[in-house]
């Protein structure tokens, strides 16, 4: 619903986007979770995006020091997190500066009065209104507006506890959490039950914060506005019934290699270094030691990787998980683990590089270095989870190629995915196929590279079993019999076998699915974290009519076996990607296909109405260039930036 928040008044819609922006110190990753998980049991689907500073503490009020926390959610399938937001709280000044650019006139703003002082406007580099040429009224003509003192507001719910003043301030984001809970009817209880745990040896902040949070949502009866979004009712896209969760990527990735121990009959290690976006994953699974999992922190990305591949020598299954720096740090180790044919799993939660970058931004940039950052001929499989919930599958999904191959599985997730979070169906663990790790133990016909007829792999032998010993390591070895050799033609073999092996996991993966009408002429085609994006811009555009279609890779390497035949259905391929490009070269180098991409690289996920857009452009192109069936009849008559072009279809 467009604009919801116009008029003040009590009406019921049927989804909306919230943001709440401030300083880290402002607690706004805790409010946006228990908003989140209030939303969750009220009964309506989410997709969030988390955003916070590379800086454990930055300067605050500054605005490279603001921490965010955007979710849409409503009574319809939720894919994003929404573009713009339909309400803001802001915490102090340039939480608001730096997404008054996102606002749409009529968006609700609610702001804490008490930070919008002239210090904390130098803080946020404000000159316009430092220097006098425009007021903050001004500014905020255009949106509906409430102005709260919710550092005086706390301060009064509290004067008679012990506490200093600090920490009375400090509770005001459960103030504003009871606030915005009264104006979307969420419910307190899972709210009270947190601020319980949380502060179980600490009671007077127990109290001082259950205090806050119930006078934010007394406050609220005060104004004139509040809303109700209807429960999920409407199956509109894919939404199934069952019983769910709220989950994150990276828990999902720690929750699958738990369940994934319940499901093989052999040892796992996990082995890590701590990098943003992919230490959590580590700390989820130090705390599920008592499932029988093997979890180190190593002392650099290297260890990590070796490690891991020493316990699949081992006979374990070894995996890893890192960030791009890391992966390149561990590049050399995933090559070891191409040539002696080892099962490894590398989680790389991509996040904005080059080199160290911007840490808690999202980009999809290392498609090419999983493809082929590595010397030689390195060829392995690689996995791209599309959602945060989708990353439990990658594991198991990763495990089972890996095993059955003899091969390193790279998964690329990133900082969107492994730190977003949505509604995930909880799997009936005793539906989950069990996966086979036997070790051959065939003593009187071994050798170490004899290969399965089918798949190419060679024999995994546990380390230490009698009988079985042979060589293994980073120097070529002879077919079959695994000896050193610089035979040129045995290498030659060696590399292309190598390769082969990889093509034949085609056998495992599903085809490519196309969404969208038999007789589309366009084909958005993206991989990994973009799914919702890419899906809810061309189902809204199939809704108007396009002639559209959409197509996800979840694994790019291979490829699925009937890419070719899907691609070469269309008039024209739009590649949609965090990139500048990386699977447009790849889809252009192997197919011949007519294929133009959308790229971005500022760190943050695509917005609908950019896609939207980029899908008109090309029908529009299309139209032009007389290769459409249909025609297409501008009716703006003109195109504007960030906007839609609406044309109809004859």
């Amino acid at each position: 619903m467009d604009d919801p928040f116009v008029g003040g008044d009590s009406r019921e819609v049927e989804k909306v986007i919230a943001k709440f922006a401030g300083d880290s110190g402002d607690g706004i990753q805790v409010f946006g979770a228990q908003f989140t998980l209030s939303t969750a049991i009220y009964g309506n689907d989410f997709a969030i995006l988390p955003e916070f500073p590379a800086e454990i503490r930055a300067p605050a009020g500054t605005t490279y020091g603001v921490s965010s926390f955007q979710i849409q959610f409503g009574g319809i399938d939720i894919l994003t997190p929404g573009d713009s937001p339909d309400v803001l709280i802001a915490f102090n000044p340039a939480a608001l500066k730096i997404n008054l650019g996102n606002l749409k006139p009529g968006t609700l703003i609610i702001i804490n009065e008490n930070e919008f002082d002239e210090i904390n406007f130098k803080k946020a580099e404000w000159k316009s209104i430092l220097q006098g040429e425009e007021n903050l009224d001004d500014i905020l003509a255009k949106y509906k507006t409430i102005k709260v003192k919710m550092n005086d507001m706390v301060v009064e719910a509290l004067k008679d506890l012990d506490i200093s003043h600090k920490d009375k301030i400090r509770t005001r984001n459960f103030f504003a959490l009871g606030l915005i809970s009264w104006i979307f009817d969420r419910p307190l209880e899972p709210i009270l039950d947190f601020i319980r745990e949380k502060f179980s040896k600490k009671p007077i902040l127990q109290e001082a914060n259950e205090r806050a949070l119930k006078a934010g949502y007394n406050y609220g009866e005060t104004i004139e506005v509040s809303y109700r979004i209807k429960k999920i009712k409407i199956k509109k896209y894919s939404f199934e019934p069952g019983r769910y969760r709220y989950i994150s990527g990276n828990e999902a990735f720690a929750l699958g290699i738990a369940a994934l121990k319940e499901k093989i009959s052999i040892p796992i290690v996990f082995s890590s270094y701590p990098i943003t976006p992919a230490s959590e994953i580590l700390h989820y699974l130090a705390e599920m030691r008592n499932f029988g999992i093997i979890a180190l922190q190593m002392e650099d990305e290297i260890a990590a990787v070796n490690s891991a591949i020493g316990a699949s020598f081992a006979g374990a299954l070894g995996i890893t998980a890192t960030s791009g720096p890391g992966l390149s740090l561990k590049s050399e180790g995933i090559n070891l683990a191409v040539m002696t044919e080892l099962p490894l799993i590398v989680i790389d939660n991509q996040r904005s590089g080059p080199s160290t970058g911007m840490p808690t931004k999202t980009e999809q940039t290392d498609l090419l270095f999983a493809m082929y950052g590595r010397h030689g001929e390195s060829p392995l499989i690689v996995i791209a989870p599309i959602s945060s919930g989708d990353c439990f599958k990658a594991i198991f999904d990763a495990a089972r190629l890996a095993i059955k191959y003899m091969t390193p599985v790279i998964i690329l997730a990133d900082q969107y995915l492994a730190t977003g979070a949505e509604p995930w169906k909880i799997p009936n663990l005793d539906e989950i196929a069990k996966i086979d790790g036997k070790y051959w133990t065939d003593t009187k016909n071994f050798l170490p590279y004899t290969r399965d007829e089918n798949t190419l792999a060679r024999p995994w032998v546990k380390v230490g079993t009698p009988g079985l010993e042979h060589r293994i390591g980073g120097l070529e070895k002879s077919n079959i019999y695994g000896k050193v050799s610089y035979d040129p033609q045995n290498h030659d073999f060696m590399v292309k076998i190598r390769a082969e092996k990889i093509r034949r996991a085609q056998n495992d993966i599903e085809d490519l699915e196309v969404y969208g009408p038999p007789d589309a002429e366009l084909l958005v085609l993206g991989w990994g974290s973009t799914f919702g994006h890419l899906r809810e811009a061309v189902i809204t555009s199939i809704e108007k009519g396009y002639p559209v279609a959409h197509a996800h890779l979840r694994y790019i390497n291979p490829l699925p076996k009937n890419i070719s035949e899907v691609l070469k259905k269309f008039k024209r391929i739009l590649v949609a990607e965090l990139n500048l490009g990386q699977l447009l070269l790849l889809i252009r180098g192997m197919f011949t296909v007519d294929a133009v991409g959308l790229n971005k690289v500022t760190g943050t996920p695509f917005r609908i109405v950019d896609i939207k857009y980029a899908i008109e452009r090309e029908l529009i192109n299309l139209d032009k260039e007389g290769k459409l069936s249909k025609h297409i009849k501008v009716e703006t008559g003109k195109e504007e930036k960030g906007g839609e072009l609406k044309y109809a279809v004859n």
